[in-house]
């Protein structure tokens, strides 16, 4: 994917970082991070270092509370919403030539969809 509005593209392994951070109302230690992920979890220092780079691409921040001392807590910066929108209209834009006409057609030709999931799109285009 390329970079658009300033937004590096995220890995597989740095999202795996997002989606939990964006799975919580409340910022997170390094520790609270790597307990959020299923087995067999990361090591401690690996997500510290995905933490690192997520700060420098701007997806994420930290800040230290007062009564907790050196701890770091993380927060995403963005909502995964946001950055949802974001990768959607850059596979539209490139990979569709910006057309959501022919996105949607591919996505509908290409999904099983039930008869059921094609109503409910049908009521949301009517809508």
């Amino acid at each position: 994917m390329k970079e658009k509005n300033g937004m590096k593209p995220l890995t597989r392994a740095e999202m795996e970082v997002m989606n939990v951070l964006w799975d919580e109302t409340h910022a997170l230690t390094v520790g609270e991070i790597v307990e959020g992920y299923e087995e067999p979890k990361p090591a401690y220092t690996t997500v510290a270092t995905f933490l690192k780079i997520l700060e420098a691409k701007g997806y994420v921040e930290h800040k230290k509370k007062e009564e907790t001392g050196r701890t770091f807590y993380y927060s995403p910066m963005l909502s995964r919403e946001k950055y949802i929108a974001h990768v959607v209209n850059d596979v539209k834009d490139t990979l569709f030539g910006n057309s959501t006409k022919r996105f949607c057609s591919f996505l509908i030709q290409n999904e099983e969809l039930s008869d059921e999931d094609l109503q409910e799109i049908l009521d949301l285009i009517q809508s």
